[in-house]
């Protein structure tokens, strides 16, 4: 269980690999999906969606290599990831062309009309994201890019989650 008063770690994840490492290690710290936060566009939704039930594909294997080299970088994943935005469990934006899973998704829907209205700058700055923060991550999911983000349980464990996010190329790691 979170600490009460204790920030979200969120970090921008270009790379599906990194996103899909990030995502299936916080599962493995004991998070569930309830307690991951996960934002992409639509678009990357859909690449994910087609993933599920494919496989996994290490970065750096030989089948990887020749995805790469066919076209299809990235086209088998990790169940996890994948299958949480393949599921219901997200909440999809119209108009913003964005998909938000987790507890981000709560508070998204319980800002209704006016989340959509303010657009995912002003959602996420209402939900204490600092707005240059906000406007990369937007800029960042719009170009593929996934965020993900977990309340930490304990001051170690913030310490913890950011280093692997460090370590997995997370970019503007941030606690909101």
């Amino acid at each position: 269980m979170a600490q009460k008063n204790q920030k979200m770690i969120t970090a921008i994840f270009r790379d599906r690999y990194d996103a899909i490492e990030a995502f299936d290690w916080l599962r493995v710290q004991g998070y569930t999906q309830e307690e991951i936060s996960v934002l992409m566009s639509d678009q990357t939704r859909l690449s994910y969606k087609d993933d599920v039930g494919a496989g996994r594909i290490e970065r750096g294997s030989k089948l990887a290599e020749g995805a790469a080299t066919g076209g299809a970088i990235g086209t088998a994943v990790g169940a996890g990831l994948a299958a949480l935005a393949a599921i219901g469990t997200s909440l999809v934006l119209p108009g913003l062309g964005l998909v938000i899973a987790g507890p981000l998704a709560a508070a998204f829907a319980g800002g209704g009309a006016g989340a959509v209205a303010g657009g995912l700058i002003g959602g996420l700055v209402g939900y204490g994201i600092p707005e240059s923060n906000a406007k990369a991550y937007e800029e960042a999911l719009r170009d593929g890019g996934v965020a993900i983000g977990v309340v930490p349980r304990s001051s170690e464990a913030n310490t913890t989650i950011t280093n692997k996010f460090e370590s997995l190329r997370g970019e503007n790691i941030i606690s909101a």
